[in-house]
């Protein structure tokens, strides 16, 4: 537990939630048991989804978590907007040094706050990333997550080993509340906009009690987000692309070659589609969603 006496370093850990009332309950006790040692005050912000489920165990007793703000939100704006507006309003109402932000269900595993604590004694400006070196999900999901990342690769030529298990300095924090992408893709945001970056190696962790939401289709909408983000990049690679290809099917144009260049078209569109959620506005009032603070 820190000393009180000293001044202190004051991390806030940003969790967005949708009714997993029972998860989070968990994760809370886990970081409590982690942060024993650390000089530093923590305080944790839970960024309440518009969840249909009333929350229950839940509470304060706590001997090293300062303290646990709920940010009631009145409609539902699914999980990338709460980190937006939970950054936003850490930025605005809150007093800190860094923010962590995890996931409520136990696969941003707590034991690993630790080495996000040493690094930033180590390099105290920078940014930290959980880079994922290992996943838990079946051999299905892990084939079509590589998948995704090299897709993400060739079209925007980023390579992003990280979801949302990160530790901003409260500058970069501040800088990235500037950003309509952050309304699309934290981690996407991330990359973008900072450049001072370090990691720590992440291990997926197990969900610690409801089953993953994430399927196929949310996988791909989850990719095509990450993408939109660097549109203009897509958009050049996308020409260059086709340029090259005409190039080589020159002298044995068919139909059949024509397929491949639908499919860009295709996906050319969808990441235009997709980056006009981009929204300013959006995240410039997202706070006006809050329909009440809870501090427990």
């Amino acid at each position: 537990m820190y000393d009180r006496s000293k001044k202190v370093k004051k991390f806030k850990i940003l969790i967005p939630l949708f009714n997993d009332w029972k998860s989070v309950s968990q994760l809370l006790n886990k970081i409590d048991f982690e942060i024993n040692k650390w000089e530093a005050e923590v305080s944790i912000i839970i960024v309440n989804d518009a969840s249909t489920e009333n929350r229950f165990g839940l509470d304060n007793n706590f001997n090293n978590i300062k303290s646990i703000k709920v940010l009631n939100m009145k409609e539902n704006r699914v999980h990338q907007r709460c980190i937006a507006s939970g950054l936003k309003y850490i930025c605005e109402n809150e007093d800190f040094d860094y923010v962590i932000v995890m996931d409520a269900d136990g696969e941003d595993r707590p034991e690993e706050l630790n080495s996000f604590y040493k690094k930033t004694i180590e390099n105290p400006n920078i940014t930290i990333t959980g880079n994922r070196f290992r996943r838990s999900e079946g051999i299905v999901f892990k084939i079509l997550y590589e998948i995704h990342k090299l897709i993400t690769l060739v079209f925007t030529g980023k390579l992003i080993k990280f979801g949302n298990f990160s530790c901003l300095p409260k500058e970069h924090a501040k800088q990235l509340i500037e950003k309509p992408y952050l309304w699309n893709s934290y981690s996407s945001s991330i990359v973008k906009t900072i450049n001072d970056r370090t990691f720590i190696p992440s291990i997926r962790g197990v969900r610690y009690v409801l089953p993953s939401k994430m399927n196929i289709l949310g996988l791909v909408f989850h990719s095509l987000t990450i993408i939109s983000v660097f549109r203009n990049i897509v958009i050049v690679r996308s020409i260059l692309y086709l340029l090259i290809y005409l190039f080589l099917i020159f002298n044995n144009i068919s139909l059949f070659n024509f397929i491949p260049i639908l499919f860009l078209v295709i996906f050319l569109f969808t990441i235009l589609k997709v980056s006009m959620r981009t929204n300013i506005n959006g995240l410039k009032k997202s706070l006006d969603n809050i329909g009440s603070v809870d501090i427990l």
